[in-house]
Parts: structure tokens; sequence; C-alpha cells
């Protein structure tokens, strides 16, 4: 009977402590923000996109970053559907980014720097095909860049473990509006407090010459 309490108990708190036990609704407005005739869009997937926004965010040259889903194969999937693992799609993120600051290459370099990509389906302390690692890209060029700096970071640092998928974006679903900005307008949240901040904290240690002057 302990046995059970306790296995139970670990439940619970896996589960507060998890980017999938937050079933808040409020709806709150992002701030407006409007694209300009030069800005490009990156998407990439490397876990609980609370935390992966925020990283972008901090990054010099990122206009925005806006958290949604793709990856998948259903259509208008939500929170509640993709926690299930069965709509195909991960938690990911739009970078609204200025190409004259920030190039692709470099957040390609900001991605793999921010995540462990040899993870399987997952990122610690969430697990399921809907936090694997996934590297989009829209055209050869993008392609390119992202296989080259798996060949090269596989041959230098990870020994051929790269798990991170290489995928042609088709769509990206914006989340719902509660979850935008979510580590930034929840700084007291269990998991913002025990997984979020200490790996944002932990990407701004070591790139912070790529981060925004009010962000080092």
């Amino acid at each position: 009977m302990k046995i059970i309490k306790s296995v139970f108990t670990f439940s619970i708190v896996l589960l507060l402590i998890s980017c999938l036990g937050f079933s808040k609704k409020e709806e709150v407005s992002k701030s407006t923000y409007t694209p300009t005739k030069e800005t490009k869009v990156a998407y990439f997937a490397s876990g609980c996109f609370w935390c992966v926004e925020a990283i972008f965010e901090s990054v010099a040259g990122v206009e925005e970053a806006v958290s949604g889903y793709a990856g998948g194969f259903t259509k208008n999937p939500t929170y509640e559907s993709i926690g299930t693992g069965k709509t195909g799609h991960a938690e990911a993120v739009a970078v609204y980014y200025n190409p004259e600051k920030v190039s692709f290459e470099t957040l390609v370099k900001v991605f793999f720097g921010s995540h462990d990509p040899t993870t399987v389906n997952g990122q610690k302390p969430d697990y399921g095909t809907q936090y694997r690692s996934i590297a989009f890209y829209e055209n050869s060029k993008e392609k390119g860049i992202i296989e080259n700096t798996i060949s090269k970071l596989n041959k230098e640092v990870y020994n051929g473990k790269i798990a991170t998928e290489v995928t042609k974006l088709s769509k990206f679903y914006e989340a719902e509006e509660y979850h935008q900005d979510f580590e930034k307008r929840n700084p007291n949240q269990g998991y913002v407090k025990a997984v979020s901040v200490p790996r944002l904290n932990k990407f701004k240690k070591r790139f912070p010459y790529l981060l925004k002057k009010g962000n080092r």
C-alpha cells in the first residue's frame, strides 16, 4: 500500500512540473506584433514550447516567437489533442526574425544549442512524440543549413547520435492564446520555475553574445 501511495504521489509531482500538467484556460492577449516586409519566419520544435519561445525571444534579431503545433497529420490540433500523442504534431515555435540582424544559420545554432538533440521523443521532464526534436525547413537552402549543422555536430559533438527530425513545414497552427508568452507572464508557476527559467538561463550563459541587450 505504501508503495502504491508513493508511486501515486510521485506521478502527481511529475504532472505538476510538466508542460502537459497545465490546464488553465484564461485568454490573455499577446502584445500586438506586425511583421515587416523584411521579416522571415523559422520553425522549430524542441520540447515544451513555453521554454523554446522564451529562448528564441531572448535572441538579438528575433522580433517575435509564437507557440504552436506542427509536424502532424490532423487538422486544427489543440493542446489537449496533441497531449494524447495521437495527432502527430509536436509543440513548436514560429520564430519571426530580421535576416539583416540574425541569420537562419544562427537560429539553427540556437536550436541545437538550447536542447539535447539526441533524446528521442522528449526533453526532460517531458516525454512523448509531442515533445520531439524537429528542425523545419521551407526551402532547399534552409534544409541544407540544417543538414550541414547536423553533420558537423554528429562528427564533433554527438558521435552520430542526433535524433532531430528534418522536416519540410506543411502547416503551423498557432497555439491557444494562454500559451503565448507563458514564461514571461507566469514567472512563479511551478514548471516555469523548475524547468523553463533554468533552461533559459543555461542558454544565456552559453551564448551571451547572441542575446538582446536587455537579456544579457
